[in-house]
Parts: C-alpha cells; sequence; structure tokens
C-alpha cells in the first residue's frame, strides 16, 4: 500500500558541482526536494522505491550506480559501473544527501502507455507492506521563448494541471502525444504514480520554471 510520495524534478543543475557560479538559484528547490522526501522517510514505509522517466522501462537492484558525466561533471552517486538514467541518477543522489536507501529504482519508457504506466504504479503500491514513492518528474519545458522547446501557449494550462492534481494527491489525465508535444518529461513517471492506490494528502512545496522548464516539488503524506 502507498503510504507517501514525493514528486521532484531531475534537471542536472540540482547538483551544485555540475550549476558553478548558479548553483544558489535552485537553493530554494533544494530544499523542497529535501522536505518531500523528508516525508518518505517519515512515513514508516517498509520500501522506498524510485520511478524516473527513461529511454526504456528498466528495474534495477537498491546497488545500481550513476553518473552525470554526460552533462559535464563525472559526478557519481553509488558504487560500481554507472548504469541509471538522469531521473534515477539523481534521485539517489537526493536520497542519499538525506541518508535514505531505496529499495528499487525503475526506469519507465518516455512512451510508455498510460496504462502499462498504470499497471507498473499497481505493481509497486501492491507489495507487502508500506510502501513509499519517490517520483522523478519534470514539467514543460514550452514555458517561456527560452524554454528548450520554445514558448508553447498550452504549455502554462498543461502544467497548471498537473501542480493542481498533485496538491490534491491526484495525478491527471495526461495524452502521451500531446506531453511529448510540450517536452513533459515526466508524464510516465507521473502516471505510475497515478496507478497507485491510497488515500493521501497532497501539499506542493515548489512551482516555478526558472529555466523556462516546469519543475515542481510535492508530498504526499497519510
Amino acid at each position: 500500500m502507498l503510504v507517501a510520495a514525493a514528486v521532484c524534478p531531475h534537471p542536472p543543475l540540482l547538483v551544485p558541482e555540475l550549476a558553478g557560479a548558479a548553483a544558489s538559484e535552485l537553493d530554494d528547490l533544494r530544499a523542497a526536494c529535501a522536505a518531500a522526501i523528508g516525508a518518505l522517510r517519515d512515513a514508516g514505509a517498509d520500501e522506498l522505491v524510485v520511478v524516473g522517466g527513461a529511454d526504456r522501462t528498466v528495474t534495477y537492484g537498491a546497488d545500481a550506480a550513476g553518473s552525470l558525466a554526460p552533462w559535464g561533471v563525472d559526478v557519481r552517486t553509488g558504487e560500481g559501473e554507472p548504469v541509471l538514467p538522469l531521473s534515477l541518477t539523481i534521485g539517489r543522489r537526493l536520497l542519499d544527501a538525506e541518508r535514505l536507501t531505496a529499495s528499487g529504482f525503475h526506469a519507465v519508457s518516455f512512451d510508455a502507455t498510460p496504462e502499462e504506466c498504470a499497471a507498473l504504479g499497481g505493481r509497486l503500491a501492491a507489495t507487502a507492506g508500506r510502501v513509499a514513492m519517490l517520483v522523478m518528474a519534470d514539467g514543460s519545458a514550452c514555458l517561456t521563448e527560452k524554454s528548450p522547446g520554445y514558448l508553447d501557449p498550452r504549455a502554462k494550462p498543461y502544467n497548471r494541471a498537473i501542480v493542481e492534481a498533485l496538491a490534491r494527491a491526484e495525478v491527471p489525465a495526461l495524452d502521451p502525444g500531446e506531453a511529448a508535444g510540450l517536452w513533459v518529461e515526466g508524464r510516465a513517471a507521473l502516471q505510475v504514480l497515478g496507478g497507485c492506490r491510497g488515500a493521501l494528502r497532497g501539499e506542493i512545496l515548489y512551482d516555478d520554471a526558472p529555466y523556462g522548464v516546469g519543475y515542481f516539488a510535492a508530498r504526499w503524506t497519510e
């Protein structure tokens, strides 16, 4: 049963070593992510799983490592050969900072169908005992003219719908085609969370777009 969840974004610049002189620009987001993950620690869960988008759906063990070398600096998390995609690498670093250990890391394909995502969420939440979930999910990258995907007038209401639903401890219906057009890399991971069942309360801790990409941090608690 899902007893707690945290939703955080996964920009490489969330790691101060990559952000350099601009590191302080995301201090509020880092603090919000730490607060969201604190809810996972306080939940008394039997298992903590991490879910994030990737090019393909893969499950990794608790000892899986990641590196940010493709983004400019070989900052690593975990021991051994780096295998985790960006979203899960950032997720593991966030957990490491809070001295938390995941029982597994689950990459879900960016183009996974809503049904596939919901089925994965259902399986993860149905694990025996109390389950906490860290979901790594960026919003739209089409919010301003300087966004990676340039400005799309549909992006702000789309992002707003996600944030408002998370505040209610819900995940809205997200069409994969529209999400891809709006550069919403977190769509599949969010729909995994949407496939979980649990009567939780939602709270938004951060909602902004400092680089033209929608970043939000949220926590769901009992």
